[in-house]
């Protein structure tokens, strides 16, 4: 009866044993031990540049078989069209996704943050005020704001959250004053209001914290960085530094034209035309065939210099602008660049002509500045206006053109009609610097 007891007691300790090991197991795997989280940030303006930056992160993720992804965001918002391809992106996506709002999530932010699974936010973080705008300030027109609010409303009804919260960020006619957002106010919700509506999940202070609430402490955690090519296309995209590129562009090449051979302001000028593709082509909106279109293009204009007639320039200038609305998203926003480089550049021509006129640059080989002035040998033809209705003698035939005497002094004529005869009275009645037109006297005249 003992040994029956001991061999159920040692029993008893080995299962007991076998189950604190199992669960011990569970604990470590629940914290995700063995499991690789990668961290994407989402920083700055929302814009072609970032979204080019999370196509690369997000397909690397997929290929790495990643089993968590970190958003870390903290954006002011930015173009309406790049955060709907990255809304896209994250989508198309089967790896549990969070976001972590260590600021702020506004306009496109919010947007993209309700593409993920779980919602984090830190004590001061917000979402919201995803009011559409335009590059000016202004309301979107109706169209626009139509699209956008049925985004934001699905994007959340998408994650099993409610589609009211998102669609008042957008829509200043929603009425929600228990959320300080009354009629004609965006929607913006902090940590505490977040929760409530269940826009969040709960609220930390640090990714470490984020890291327990989701059980991955023990997760291998992997920051993503944008890599240098990536930070530079984010910055030569932006719609101010393009205006700029192009500005700097068109001012080069002008001062180039008053320039003796080509110096500074001409690699200046395509150095910034160079910076302008290269960024967009980082960033996935130029391929060769935008380059291609835009050395065409000046090569044409170059050509119009030694070939007169304007179709070449007009074809090379056709082919420059298309260039640069093939390599833009915003057909509006490019259009306002081109503008403002226009402005500047012929402003910058004007100012240099009356500087410096034609004579210096490349102008001084292809206009003619010679003058056939008296202090290099040239003599002006002799006007002959004194002649003005004084009459003559024909000396030859004017079949129309030929020789007639006016006092004594022998000169070249021309018939205002047809044949005069030798011999017959003639008057002037015409003077143009050395030509000279007369007609015949009539018989009535002569008596």
């Amino acid at each position: 009866m003992d040994r029956s007891l001991g061999k159920k007691i040692l029993i008893g300790l080995l299962l007991s044993v076998f189950i604190l090991t199992l669960n011990n197991f569970n604990v470590v795997r629940a914290d995700g031990e063995g499991k690789l989280v990668h961290v994407i940030p989402i920083e700055k303006e929302v814009e072609r540049g970032l979204e080019a930056f999370l196509r690369r992160t997000i397909t690397e993720a997929v290929e790495e078989n990643v089993d968590h992804i970190i958003l870390e965001i903290n954006t002011p918002g930015g173009r309406v069209d790049a955060a709907s391809n990255i809304g896209g992106i994250l989508q198309s996506v089967d790896i549990p996704m969070t976001a972590y709002i260590r600021s702020q999530a506004l306009s496109a932010g919010s947007y993209i943050a309700l593409f993920a699974d779980y919602i984090y936010m830190s004590p001061q973080a917000t979402i919201g005020a995803s009011g559409i705008i335009t590059g000016d300030g202004n309301a979107a027109d109706e169209k626009a704001q139509s699209y956008w609010l049925e985004a934001m409303g699905s994007a959340a009804e998408a994650k099993g959250r409610d589609r009211l919260y998102a669609e008042a960020m957008a829509d200043p006619d929603i009425d929600l004053p228990e959320y300080n957002a009354p009629v004609g106010r965006y929607l913006t919700l902090g940590p505490t209001s977040a929760i409530e509506v269940g826009y969040s999940e709960g609220t930390v202070s640090h990714r470490t914290e984020l890291l327990v609430e989701l059980g991955l402490s023990e997760a291998e955690v992997v920051e993503i960085e944008v890599t240098v090519a990536e930070e530079i296309a984010r910055f030569l995209t932006n719609a101010v530094v393009v205006s700029i590129l192009l500005s700097l562009a068109g001012l080069g090449f002008i001062v180039e034209l008053y320039s003796p051979g080509f110096g500074v302001a001409g690699s200046i000028g395509a150095v910034s035309l160079l910076a302008f593709f290269y960024g967009h082509a980082i960033a996935g909106l130029a391929g060769y065939e935008v380059l291609v279109l835009i050395i065409v293009g000046i090569a044409l204009i170059v050509a119009e210099f030694f070939v007169p007639g304007g179709i070449l320039g007009a074809i090379g200038a056709i082919s420059i602008v298309a260039s640069l609305f093939m390599a833009s998203t915003s057909i509006r926003q490019m259009s306002i660049s081109i503008l403002i480089a226009l402005v500047v550049s012929i402003a910058a021509a004007i100012f240099l002509y009356k500087r410096i006129g034609l004579e210096k640059g490349i102008f001084k080989y292809i206009i003619l500045n010679d003058a056939e002035t008296p202090d290099r040998g040239y003599v002006s033809a002799v006007n002959r206006h004194e002649l003005l209705d004084q009459e003559g003698v024909t000396v030859t035939p004017l079949r129309p053109s030929g020789t007639a005497v006016f006092n004594h002094e022998r000169l070249d004529v021309v018939s205002e009609g047809g044949f005069i005869s030798s011999g017959q009275s003639i008057k002037v009645v015409k003077v143009a610097g050395s030509r000279i037109v007369v007609r015949a006297v009539e018989k009535e005249e002569e008596l």
